[in-house]
């Protein structure tokens, strides 16, 4: 069985609006679970995707009462991996070394903040997966796959790279 993620970061969005609402259902919509990397605004455009199963962290950019309702970072389980969640922000160039640090238990590490789309693996084929979706704002997000093994995918609104 496999595990189908929507992935994004950086929404920006003070509140849901039919677009963001409409672009979600056809995005993910064979997406069982919705990971959300931070600088949401505002935790109630999660309700963008009820019926999913929902992981989300705050960001710099959240309001107070989504500093308080979300955490800065978590780590879940997709099947057989461990997955670890923060958006980034205050990690300063070395972003990717300060979240290995932090998650060194992870297969996979999501992160956002940069706005710069990265899916790649440290250690080789096995290693630890990076994904940064960068900035749905600017129509980036990704798709995760976890079933053998794990797989991503990033996308910009209209086009795919692996």
């Amino acid at each position: 069985m496999i595990i189908r993620v929507g992935v994004l970061s950086d929404t920006h969005l003070h509140q849901v609006d039919a677009q963001f609402t409409t672009q979600m259902a056809r995005l993910f919509a064979a997406c069982e679970v919705i990971v959300h990397a931070g600088d949401l605004t505002d935790a109630g455009i999660l309700a963008a995707f009820q019926g999913k199963t929902v992981y989300a962290v705050s960001g710099n950019m959240c309001n107070a009462a989504t500093r308080i309702s979300l955490p800065e970072q978590r780590v879940f389980q997709l099947g057989k991996f461990t997955i670890g969640l923060a958006h980034g922000a205050g990690m300063g160039m070395d972003i990717e070394d300060r979240l290995w640090t932090l998650f060194p238990e992870a297969d996979c590490i999501v992160y956002g903040h940069t706005h710069r789309a990265v899916c790649h693996r440290e250690g080789g084929r096995d290693g630890v997966l990076f994904l940064n979706p960068g900035t749905f704002r600017a129509g980036s997000y990704a798709i995760l796959e976890a079933g053998d093994e794990l797989r991503a995918s990033l996308h910009t609104l209209g086009e795919t790279r692996p």
